[in-house]
């Protein structure tokens, strides 16, 4: 009985998969909305609101918005932009794997949540649940809640018909980490003296602010490995360590031969280290051969095709180096769609369901 109730649950369940997002086009106006959008974004710059709109629109985005434009130009493909033609491949990778209708939304700009719900709703009417995926490995402020919190209000504010039923962070997932080593394996096969996980950074003030207890993260030498599971399940810090080490564990990488940092950080007193600072150190402390790769990424995007392939790479060389191999995200590796649907199949009609 309890199967047959799971294939008709499944049978009215649609899948939403969403991401970071992208400007419109390269042109400065496009991009410059993208930017106004994200970084208007309370859980990305966590200023109260006037000094936010200071910053953000009398600072940041009339110097930043040109820089991004030419540097999303280095990217740039026929069909667009590197992410949302990613997404949607993922999209139509998942698809082929399952007959729940599968739509993709982004956190900033287009298509947004109501376009991924309208969609699904379309493609079966008779939808009771929708279980969303944030395509965020890691719990930050600034990545997985905001997105989580953006496609919710959509949800409360369209009168759906449906149920939601959001997957939590899936930074040690089993079938993710194996995606992540079956991706990285080819690449030891290379000669190579170290390997960086190189993953998005947060402000530290980001990290304390979604501790619980206020008491715990950044306040001891070692936080990251002192038990708190109610702590660490919205830690990026604690997560991202946890990622690099069954990732290194399952490759059997030898200690001293890999390290994790914190790239993109746009202000002071963020994670460390920092990317763009250990790419400048390594060469002068014998690693001369670096593969790197970006594991809070699932897609690759302007953070990894022009801010590491590029940018880091030739920071890299510049200080000394002499091989940089850039490992690309999971994309639509078949092992990462699996993940993906069993991700699916292990939050359909868990009692934490949200709903209005």
């Amino acid at each position: 009985m309890s199967k047959i109730i799971r294939m008709q649950t499944k049978n009215r369940t649609g899948i939403l998969l969403m991401n970071l997002g992208s400007p419109d086009s390269t042109a400065v106006p496009d991009v410059r909305r993208y930017l106004d959008e994200f970084l208007m974004d309370k859980r990305v710059i966590d200023y109260p609101a006037f000094f936010r709109n200071l910053l953000v629109r009398g600072i940041i985005i009339p110097f930043r918005a040109p820089r991004s434009a030419a540097a999303y130009r280095t990217i740039w493909t026929k069909e667009g932009s590197p992410l949302i033609v990613l997404t949607k491949q993922l999209r139509d990778a998942v698809q082929a794997q399952t007959e729940m209708p599968v739509a993709i939304a982004m956190r900033y700009g287009l298509p947004t949540p109501k376009m991924g719900f309208d969609e699904l709703l379309t493609q079966n009417p008779d939808l009771q649940q929708v279980v969303m995926v944030p395509l965020y490995p890691h719990y930050a402020m600034s990545s997985y809640e905001t997105a989580a919190e953006h496609a919710m209000d959509t949800y409360r504010s369209g009168n759906y018909p449906f149920k939601v039923q959001m997957v939590p962070p899936f930074y040690s997932d089993a079938g993710y980490i194996q995606a992540l080593v079956s991706r990285i394996r080819p690449y030891l096969n290379q000669s190579y003296d170290h390997i960086l996980f190189s993953y998005h950074g947060i402000p530290e003030r980001h990290v304390r602010k979604s501790d619980p207890s206020k008491t715990h993260c950044l306040n001891h030498d070692d936080c990251c490995s002192m038990d708190n599971p109610t702590v660490h399940a919205v830690c990026y810090a604690h997560q991202t360590r946890v990622t690099t080490m069954l990732t290194a564990a399952s490759l059997g990488l030898k200690q001293g031969t890999y390290s994790q940092s914190f790239q993109s950080r746009i202000g002071k007193k963020w994670l460390t280290p920092y990317t763009d600072v250990r790419l400048q150190e390594m060469p002068k402390a014998g690693i001369k051969n670096l593969v790197i790769l970006c594991p809070s990424f699932v897609s690759d995007c302007l953070e990894t095709l022009e801010e590491i392939a590029e940018a880091g790479k030739k920071t890299f060389l510049e200080a000394g180096g002499e091989t940089f191999t850039l490992i690309p995200c999971l994309n639509t590796h078949p092992l990462w769609v699996n993940a993906l649907l069993n991700l699916v199949e292990t939050n359909i009609s868990k009692p934490h369901t949200i709903t209005q």
